[in-house]
């Protein structure tokens, strides 16, 4: 075999370059918790978490998804609901093409699913929000479309699964519309425990402002997944606001578990087991 060129030479007509040996891009991962290296393969069989350390990654709703329904049981609603930039709101860009560059980078509509499914065998009624678009803040079509699902669930007498990954709050974007479904979401799901309904809220890493202000904080039963961020204000305005040294895991879930703000921490890999341990408990 012919000896490679030099730099500057010609290759020679008919010489294969030999190609360099390396790592194949995306195969590992760097842990934001312990920041060890990780084999991708691994953390996907763990559904998205670190072998080390046990942090949980982000996982986007279709994923998520997966992961807690039965297969192929997932039947959406409302997907043809989509946002409208009614303010003409524009900070860096006009809130228009904000909407269109999220769209077409997460394949979502919104930052919220909901729809009908099962899980082992149960079924229910299934939402979520993902931070993946615009930090998964709630605007008009979210809140519509969790309003409805509430009302729908309070319909079909079935229980309510909400799984919250929220870290925008309400979505400023759309100024005092989004404030609104606070309130309008509080409503449905006020309406929806007097008729004996049993709301389970997940809250994931972030949960935050106006979400976290409202309807992830009503469930029945309030599960968060372990080191989630959650309050409304982050930890920097608060302790700018109090001018007091903050606890080191202030705000997140074992904080909270800690001051009776949830009810349980549950990993990823046993979510979907003790949600449906809960909702047999609930409903005996």
């Amino acid at each position: 075999m012919s000896a490679a060129p030099k730099p500057g030479q010609e290759t020679p007509v008919g010489q294969v370059m030999p190609r360099k040996r390396g790592v194949p891009e995306g195969l590992w991962l760097r842990c934001n918790g312990c920041n060890a290296t990780v084999f991708r393969k691994v953390v996907d069989e763990r559904l998205g978490v670190c072998p080390e350390c046990d942090y949980h990654f982000y996982v986007p709703a279709a994923t998520r998804i997966r992961q807690l329904l039965d297969a192929d049981s997932f039947e959406e609603w409302f997907a043809d609901i989509r946002p409208r930039d009614v303010l003409g709101f524009k900070d860096k860009k006009p809130y228009k093409e904000r909407l269109v560059e999220e769209q077409k980078r997460t394949g979502m509509s919104d930052a919220c699913v909901v729809g009908r499914g099962y899980m082992r065998g149960r079924p229910l009624v299934f939402g979520l929000t993902d931070s993946a678009f615009i930090m998964g803040s709630m605007g008009s079509v979210v809140g519509e479309k969790l309003t409805r699902a509430v009302e729908k669930a309070t319909e079909l007498s079935l229980p309510l699964v909400i799984v919250s990954g929220s870290g925008g709050g309400a979505r400023m974007h759309e100024g005092i519309l989004s404030l609104m479904q606070m309130g309008k979401v509080s409503a449905a799901l006020a309406r929806y425990h007097e008729a004996g309904g049993l709301f389970l809220s997940v809250l994931t890493n972030p949960t935050m402002g106006g979400v976290a202000a409202s309807f992830a904080s009503l469930g029945d039963i309030v599960l968060a997944e372990p080191k989630a961020l959650i309050g409304f204000a982050g930890p920097r305005v608060v302790k700018a606001t109090v001018k007091v040294a903050l606890p080191d895991d202030f705000q997140t879930s074992e904080f909270l578990l800690e001051h009776g703000f949830i009810d349980r921490i549950v990993s990823r890999q046993n979510l979907r087991t003790e949600i449906a341990r809960i909702i047999d408990y609930c409903r005996t």
